[in-house]
């Protein structure tokens, strides 16, 4: 069911929630769950009227605040690894690109029979188009999971890969500095409190020297953190990430590293002596984004470089006090890799491919729907066909393309299947939970600050409850 309509969502809501000036009460905590949040998110996602579109995510937010679900920053806890106080674990990063609302379920689900750590749940500026996901819509369905599955607690929201794009910034710098401050504006408004910002496209390995190289990274990346500082709400201070190399390029080297952070810390200090930087460092050691795809669209073995990886975070810790550094393209690897990144103390690995790769493989999925998402792809992107590429091979690397055309389709999938797809994204985030060491870690949400931010009221719900 979909309110397609401001009345007809004040209706189906009146029995269950009361809204009180800015607050939400619940009146049926488990008509709640069992029936309105699912209203309420699909509502939030799929309704044709924008007034009951921001109406509904508008009331999610608040009865996730009203149950203790608040999107925190996970400052503190970064500040505290950079200290050497914690260590032994690697916070997974969660990049969602279908079925957000059902896969955050099975990973609360997972964080919660595990008593794990923390868990981000994160989107990049090129998903956010693709798949049709703005932060606003994104931040919603995450916390309608986290009331559907009864999570409680902080809820890490992150802008992964809010990145400068090479060529867009060649043809005009201004415009593409716009575009990556607007989205940083339009997702810290919906409560993304943790930001990469990735300018590692800019670095110019034709320089002679390595900080020249870095020069307009480090630049960039500074300006873009005092924007985030000068937006972030009061009491939040925001995490921050940077990066050195762009994924799936050469290997990052310590030099990069110490040349990035001398350059960025100065200029950071030029803005005010007293503004927080970078909490992270993303490196480049020998993935690339959703792996690479072999002629019969299996996915080729990748030799990460270990040694390189816990040299970086080993430094990154020790002589600039972050967190460690961060592993993206981390999702197809060999599930014997995966408790190998806390043992080299990586503090955050990024993981996208490996999930969507599970909705398309499942057998839930029905496969016309498959075949009408991979004919939509070869009719609309054969400029992406490269020479020499088998069918398997362009399927592979296009696919995820295919979320955004066909969310509703997805989305409205029968129970049995959505919960099969459920079922099994559930056992591999219990199984990389595990891998990574943050199950029995809920203790180290100690260092979370639980702030509450209320937003904006939408004008129309006011005038629909005078």
């Amino acid at each position: 069911m979909i309110f397609e309509s401001l009345q007809q969502l004040s209706e189906g809501c009146k029995h269950t929630i009361e809204i009180v000036g800015d607050e939400v009460k619940i009146k049926d905590p488990e008509k709640l769950r069992n029936e309105l949040i699912d209203t309420l998110i699909m509502t939030a996602v799929f309704s044709e009227g924008k007034d009951t579109k921001e109406a509904a995510r508008w009331l999610i937010h608040r009865l996730a605040s009203s149950l203790g679900i608040l999107s925190a920053s996970i400052q503190k806890l970064y500040e505290a690894m950079g200290r050497g106080e914690e260590s032994g674990f690697t916070v997974p990063a969660i990049n969602i690109r279908s079925l957000t609302y059902h896969t955050s379920q099975a990973a609360f689900k997972a964080a919660m029979k595990g008593e794990a750590g923390p868990v981000i749940f994160e989107i990049a500026r090129s998903e956010i188009d693709y798949t049709l996901q703005r932060p606003a819509e994104y931040t919603a369905a995450v916390l309608a999971a986290a009331i559907k599955v009864g999570y409680k607690g902080p809820v890490f929201l992150q802008g992964d890969h809010f990145q400068v794009s090479a060529g867009r910034y060649a043809k005009d710098q201004g415009k593409e500095l716009k575009a990556v401050k607007d989205l940083i504006w339009e997702a810290i408004e919906a409560g993304f409190y943790n930001i990469d910002i990735d300018t590692s496209t800019l670095v110019d390995l034709s320089q002679q020297t390595i900080a020249d190289q870095q020069r307009l990274n480090y630049s960039l990346a500074s300006g873009l953190t005092v924007l985030i500082r000068d937006l972030e709400p009061e009491g939040i201070s925001i995490s921050v990430g940077g990066e050195i190399g762009e994924v799936g390029g050469k290997n990052s080297t310590v030099e990069e590293l110490a040349a990035f952070m001398k350059g960025y810390n100065e200029e950071l200090k030029k803005a005010g002596p007293d503004l927080k930087g970078i909490s992270k460092i993303s490196v480049q050691t020998g993935t690339s984004h959703g792996g690479v795809p072999l002629p019969d669209g299996t996915v080729a073995k990748v030799k990460l470089d270990f040694d390189t990886l816990e040299k970086l975070s080993l430094v990154a810790i020790r002589e600039y006090g972050l967190a460690g550094a961060v592993q993206h393209g981390a999702s197809t690897l060999p599930s014997e890799a995966f408790d190998r990144f806390p043992a080299v103390r990586t503090a955050e690995v990024h993981l996208a491919t490996g999930f969507q790769n599970m909705v398309y493989e499942s057998q839930a999925l029905p496969p016309a729907l498959r075949e009408a998402i991979y004919g939509y792809l070869k009719k609309e992107f054969p400029g992406e066909w490269k020479s020499g590429d088998s069918e398997e091979q362009f399927l592979y690397k296009t696919r995820k393309k295919g979320f955004g055309p066909f969310k509703r389709e997805l989305w409205g999938l029968p129970e049995t299947n959505l919960k099969q797809i459920m079922t099994e994204l559930e056992q591999q985030f219990s199984f990389l939970f595990a891998k990574l060491g943050i199950n029995g870690r809920q203790g180290l949400l100690k260092y979370i600050d639980l702030i509450e931010v209320v937003p904006k009221r939408p004008a129309a719900l006011k005038q629909e409850n005078r």
